[in-house]
């Protein structure tokens, strides 16, 4: 199988409207607790298991069609956060292992998937670079509307954004974790610099 995919015009406008203003107008959404790979980024996290998706829906109601539509039946915990660069803001190399934070030892997410969420126009940068090992496979230009899925033992970085205006994303790292892994998971957490909350 392909390491990557993309797929255009996957939801309706409309959602995509609404989405962005209500990422951007939730408390939660703030300079990004991320490491220090994501430079000049903002956002927050939502952690769960696959038994919280209806809590999460119901939480974050602007997020239920992209956790309809993209989350795989197959995986069983989720790391989602929307994820804003604006200009000068970039996303150096890594691979996604956010669960570290829960489990002192995990395996990469067997799936990202990617929303584009907002573009800015004209945008020059921002691009998204996806490697195995120092090969790369892929340099993805944004397009908003459109949807990448990758292997999440993929090697990724974002390229600087150098244009004004903010390039606004929703990201899912999706698992397949073992039982005694799962012990260790919040059922439904979510990480941000406004707070912290969940059980």
């Amino acid at each position: 199988m392909a390491a990557f995919t993309f797929d255009r015009n996957v939801f309706d406008p409309a959602y995509l409207r609404s989405l962005r203003r209500q990422i951007r107008s939730s408390k939660w959404f703030t300079v990004n607790t991320l490491n220090r790979d994501f430079v000049g980024t903002r956002g927050f996290s939502v952690v769960f298991r696959r038994d919280a998706i209806p809590r999460v829906a119901r939480e974050f109601p602007f997020f239920a069609p992209y956790l309809d539509r993209l989350l795989a039946q197959d995986c069983n915990a989720f790391y989602l956060n929307p994820l804003e660069l604006a200009a000068g803001s970039r996303v150096d190399p890594h691979i996604d292992r956010s669960l570290l934070t829960y489990c002192a030892e995990v395996a990469p997410p067997a799936l990202v998937s990617v929303l584009y969420v907002e573009i800015p126009p004209g945008m020059r940068g921002g691009a998204l670079v996806l490697s195995r090992r120092k090969r790369q496979l892929g340099r993805i230009t944004p397009e908003e509307n459109a949807v990448v899925r990758f292997d999440g033992d993929l090697t990724h970085h974002v390229e600087r954004v150098d244009t004004p205006g903010a390039r606004l994303s929703l990201v899912c790292e999706q698992y397949r974790l073992r039982d005694d892994e799962m012990e260790k998971m919040p059922e439904f957490t979510v990480e941000s610099r406004a707070g912290r909350y969940g059980s």
